[in-house]
């Protein structure tokens, strides 16, 4: 047999090893785990919610524009919901906390309680009754399930970058409607929306714009 033959035959014998190896790989799944997924990847996760088109962002005094556009775009990239800005409402003093040094959030949710999906967005301190605490100073506040949620920037903000307080508040904003759809808090992974803040900014900081695959399903 000739070098040329030789030559031809080794090149054939090649060119059919490649095409069964790119067949395996081609026909081969492989599944990743959510958690492994590249951030990247799962900032494109959209979490559409059944039955749920619109919800309207309601501006609890004095808001800068540009947190109510953050969560506007948030809330429409990931829910696929329509968000409508309602015009401003004063504050009053019948939602004062006891204190009467910031705003009782349950209070907020029962005076602006709504048949539609409600989110209530303001930059003063709101607070909570947690256990022995008679506030509790939080970042948001949802009815799980309902219609009516309210966040607050005013702890997003403390000692950084504007574009830290607008990624905070995503998160804060989308942990508060998926209350609303249902969902408790999560504790199946610690980089879920769902997780309970527990009081620290640092989770909230560690989550992402995702939902874990058992928060998912639920909705």
């Amino acid at each position: 047999m000739t070098n040329k033959i030789k030559l031809i035959l080794g090149v054939i014998v090649f060119v059919g090893l490649l095409i069964w190896i790119g067949s395996i790989v081609f026909n081969s799944k492989v599944i990743p785990s959510s958690i492994n997924l590249p951030i990247a990847l799962r900032k494109t996760q959209t979490a559409q919610a059944k039955d749920i088109k619109v919800v309207y962002i309601q501006p609890l005094g004095q808001v800068d524009e540009k947190y109510i556009n953050a969560v506007v775009q948030s809330v429409t990239s990931f829910f696929k919901m329509q968000c409508i800005v309602k015009p401003k409402v004063d504050f009053t003093t019948d939602i004062l906390a006891a204190s009467n040094t910031r705003y009782e959030a349950s209070k907020i949710l029962n005076k602006y309680h709504s048949k539609e999906n409600l989110l209530i967005i303001t930059e003063k301190d709101i607070a909570c009754k947690n256990g022995s605490y008679a506030e509790w100073g939080i970042f948001g506040l949802g009815e799980r399930p309902g219609t009516t949620c309210v966040v607050s920037t005013y702890r997003l903000r403390k000692n950084v970058s504007e574009s830290k307080v607008l990624e905070r508040l995503e998160k804060v904003a989308l942990h508060e409607i998926g209350h609303n759809l249902g969902l408790d808090h999560c504790t199946n992974n610690i980089r879920c929306l769902m997780n309970n803040a527990d009081g620290t900014i640092k989770q909230v900081d560690r989550e992402e714009v995702w939902f874990c695959e058992k928060c998912l399903a639920q909705l």
